[in-house]
């Protein structure tokens, strides 16, 4: 299942191949839709659900798109699928994977935000005596390569985590099940249900958003050639990615399941009905800027604030161009 996936992106890759003239602006079909192909971050799930709703429910025909999903999986690395063009728009994972293109200079931007807070959660045995984050300082930590360089800069930072606590992740959770001191990583609507099904043990569950973490998650990203020579075919997108999440979370999610499962035929209803109510009980997508700004809102404030933490870590250089990372021209801007 998805954890935190592509933040270490191949950037010296990207910078090779990507340039504004490697973008072309988007074919049409022979009904004159304009076509956008879709990369995904991972294999189809309910993490990805407002999409194949939006395809599934005419909501991107409506607009003048034909889109078409590209179904991600181990191998893939979104960020240079879009250098290549061979897609036309990505999911962005996170937000570090997003800085990341900036500091390489590398032509993409974020243009919306579909998760305002990030799924991502440090998951601990419920009998510990466990209550906050903070609680976990000291205790090893199942953390991916990936995460090392991503959220765990923000853990360091905010509770004075060490870099000795960090254990191998290697996508199994024997290891969490056997050692009742140890934490993992995983994301909210996944492995705390897979755990619980597995073993019956209901596990202590931490999301990391509502600790403070800064970070968007399931970003839309598009070159910046693309925002220049067809903003209304990006507009036509993100208005109708919006629309499909909106139906997805509080319509009727059938039509989008159907496509999901038709995808990726190892994903179960169960897992999807639990997904997409974590999605909705957790406000992953609809809380916060999202509450005045609609579902997909960014703001400057929420990236200068990613940002100054990262940068603080020396993640990034402090006088680093960031605000080159995404675009709000696509969102309403969230209330002051």
């Amino acid at each position: 299942m998805k954890l935190l996936r592509l933040a270490a992106v191949a950037l010296a890759a990207l910078a090779c191949a990507c340039s504004p003239a490697s973008q072309d602006e988007a074919a049409k079909t022979s009904d004159g839709r304009t076509t956008i192909r879709f990369a995904t971050d991972w294999r189809a799930q309910a993490e990805q659900g407002g999409f194949y709703q939006a395809v599934a429910t005419g909501e991107y025909a409506r607009r003048g798109l034909d889109v078409q999903i590209v179904q991600g999986g181990p191998g893939v690395n979104v960020p240079q699928l879009l250098a290549s063009g061979a897609v036309e728009a990505g999911m962005g994972s996170n937000s570090f994977i997003v800085m990341n293109l900036a500091k390489e200079k590398i032509p993409v931007k974020a243009v919306a935000a579909m998760m305002q807070k990030d799924p991502q959660v440090l998951i601990a045995h419920p009998d510990q005596g466990l209550e906050k984050i903070a609680d976990l300082k000291g205790r090893p930590i199942l953390l991916a390569d990936a995460s090392v360089s991503a959220f765990w800069v923000w853990l360091k930072s905010k509770y004075g985590f060490t870099d000795d606590q960090v254990r191998k992740y290697t996508f199994n959770a024997a290891p969490f099940l056997a050692d009742k001191r140890v934490v993992q990583q995983g994301y909210v609507t996944s492995e705390p249900y897979t755990i619980e099904k597995q073993s019956g043990l209901k596990p202590k569950v931490f999301l990391l958003a509502d600790e403070g973490y800064p970070g968007y998650a399931t970003m839309i990203l598009v070159p910046d050639s693309l925002i220049a020579k067809n903003p209304a075919a990006v507009k036509a997108f993100v208005e109708g990615s919006a629309a499909g999440w909106r139906s997805y979370l509080y319509g009727d999610p059938a039509p989008g399941d159907a496509l999901i499962r038709k995808d990726n035929p190892e994903m179960t209803q169960d897992v999807l009905d639990q997904a997409r109510e974590k999605l909705k009980s957790y406000g992953i997508v609809d809380s916060g800027e999202a509450q005045t700004g609609g579902i997909g809102v960014m703001s400057d404030a929420r990236w200068a604030e990613f940002f100054d933490v990262a940068s603080s870590q020396g993640v990034y250089p402090k006088d680093m161009d960031y605000k080159s990372a995404y675009s709000l021209q696509f969102v309403a801007p969230a209330a002051k």
